[in-house]
């Protein structure tokens, strides 16, 4: 498998654009953002009585998706859904197989 390197280049612009790892660091960031603002957005709504709710089947889907570390962080700076075992064991154990993966991918 060849390895994709861009040729160096002095603008900002096309190292962000160009390399692999920034487009990967975008995507990570992003998605523990929305994983964030779905765990604080679903503590908002399970105070008011008829709102609809998040589907913990999305949340989890956005912690597998790469948003682990951004659920973890809304799990505990909302208190939200940390008295489910699922949750309180399941989202950090993602992050564990995800870290495990990127560790494996690295070293390959």
């Amino acid at each position: 498998m060849d390895t994709f390197l861009p040729e160096a280049v002095n603008t900002w612009g096309f190292t962000v654009v160009g390399s692999p790892v920034s487009l990967v660091a975008a995507y990570l960031v992003i998605v523990n953002l929305i994983a964030l603002l779905m765990m604080w957005s679903d503590k908002r709504r399970s105070k008011k009585d008829g709102a609809r709710r998040i589907s913990e089947k999305a949340l989890f889907l956005s912690a597998i998706l790469g948003g682990s570390v951004g659920a973890i962080l809304g799990m505990r700076l909302f208190h939200h859904k940390t008295r489910h075992w699922y949750f309180r064991y399941g989202i950090p154990a993602i992050l564990v197989v995800q870290l495990a993966l990127a560790g494996w991918l690295w070293l390959r």
